[in-house]
């Protein structure tokens, strides 16, 4: 089976949707299937290329064109990557995005898996993959327009007409794969998605299990305190994460004396902004540390946090989780009571939800899994043997590795559920490597 992947993040990211591209890619390639990703410069969560890619040469002189990592066949397209990412700018970087994957070597696949966001990239390859008949697979990690009506980043107009793209774009595709059941649930009732051609696929746990042997040791490398409750965030600081709320709660645990200190892990657009506004004892900021450094500091925290803007109830399933419940740590989650991040932290059992955007409410949940070792020890607990019941990688990529077996078999002919007919009048062009 020959599969080409056109999405724009991946590795080295190491967070959000360019991990798990990058998961199943490599499991794919380990598999014997001929596997060839299309994507772009990383640059998350930093908003900037990372060094040595896009207009950077590598040491030996060569530019970051086509290679083969792990198995993979990469091949890596140029395209802008705005500093202060907003809907408009976003939009011109998916779409030289895609023009650029539209025009990339396909390497003749039997099915395209095409992963959204980007959906303006995902739109412009469907148009390719239509006509030369390649069965398609639309791997959706968020709702795109969901995530500006909720987010506030488009008007009413902008979001009707993102919406009836995005609608039409998922309508076009063999099927659509969704991380979550809730994802299914609004794409088959509010966007009238054929409820058959619609499968689910959670994210998977891509971290080891921490086994927290260097606790002591980077809790004292931190100048964290013994009887500190440390609070930690990980990953991206922008606007869906609203971490304004954390320097806000930071200030109070301040003004209280309060134990509980509050620890932002990554990097993202709003970073500087929330630097900005004054960093105190109770706050504290750390940059992107490498996998194990990373992993390390995660199981030297007593809580881990998920902090969402108010009004985000449909459009995400924070990755963060995923990692989250593989520690044994408790969870707090600042969001609103009707999300999907509420729902997937009552199934686990891992932690306790809080309203989003309430500091006081983030101090005083804190102090209290800070002072009940009991219930923290049995909220973490909780939270482990959910990723190792439901979120383990093997079953997921086995899963999806399935999903697309049965789409290449189904490969430009009707039949089954994962076969679309074309449109009248369709070509029978030959696709060109």
């Amino acid at each position: 089976m020959r599969v080409t992947i056109i999405g724009l993040n991946y590795s080295p990211e190491p967070t959000g949707i360019g991990v798990y591209t990058t998961g199943l890619s490599e499991a794919l390639a380990a598999s014997g299937h001929p596997v060839t990703v299309i994507t772009g410069n990383p640059h998350y969560p930093q908003w900037r290329i990372y060094d040595g890619y896009g207009s950077h040469k590598r040491e030996d002189g060569r530019e970051h064109d086509r290679e083969k990592i792990r198995g993979v066949n990469v091949t890596r397209v140029r395209h802008g990557v705005p500093s202060q990412p907003r809907l408009w700018n976003r939009l011109g970087m998916e779409l030289g995005f895609g023009i650029r994957a539209v025009f990339s070597k396909w390497d003749r696949p039997d099915v395209a898996v095409l992963v959204t966001p980007a959906l303006f990239s995902v739109g412009a390859a469907m148009l390719r993959a239509r006509l030369f008949r390649t069965n398609t697979c639309i791997w959706v990690q968020d709702i795109y327009s969901l995530g500006v009506s909720e987010s506030g980043t488009g008007g009413h107009l902008a979001t009707w007409l993102l919406r009836r793209i995005e609608r039409s774009i998922l309508r076009s595709a063999n099927t659509v794969v969704v991380i979550h059941e809730r994802f299914k649930r609004y794409l088959v009732e509010e966007m009238a998605i054929d409820a058959d051609s619609v499968e689910v696929v959670r994210n998977w746990c891509h971290t080891d299990y921490p086994n927290g042997d260097r606790r002591e040791e980077v809790r004292t490398t931190r100048g964290w305190k013994t009887d500190d409750i440390v609070v930690l965030h990980a990953g991206n600081m922008g606007a869906k994460q609203a971490l304004e709320n954390v320097v806000h709660a930071s200030e109070i645990a301040e003004q209280r004396g309060s134990k509980v200190r509050f620890v932002l892990l990554g990097d993202g657009n709003k970073r500087h902004q929330l630097e900005a506004m004054g960093v105190n004892r109770r706050l504290e900021f750390i940059d992107p540390l490498s996998e194990e450094a990373f992993q390390a500091t995660l199981s030297a925290a007593d809580i881990l946090l998920v902090n969402e803007r108010p009004g985000l109830t449909e459009m995400c399933v924070p990755s963060k989780l995923t990692t989250y419940f593989n520690t044994g740590l408790p969870v707090i989650a600042a969001t609103d009571e009707s999300s999907v991040t509420a729902d997937e932290l009552a199934l686990a059992g891992g932690g306790i939800r809080i309203n989003a955007a309430v500091p006081g409410d983030l101090v005083d949940a804190a102090e209290k899994l800070g002072r009940d070792a009991e219930s923290s020890a049995a909220y973490g607990a909780a939270g482990r043997r959910f990723s190792a019941g439901f979120l383990s990688s093997d079953a997921a990529i086995s899963r999806f590795r399935r999903i697309l077996e049965q789409g290449a078999c189904d490969s430009g002919v009707e039949r089954g559920r994962l076969a679309r007919p074309f449109p009248t009048g369709a070509t029978d062009a030959v696709e060109p490597k």
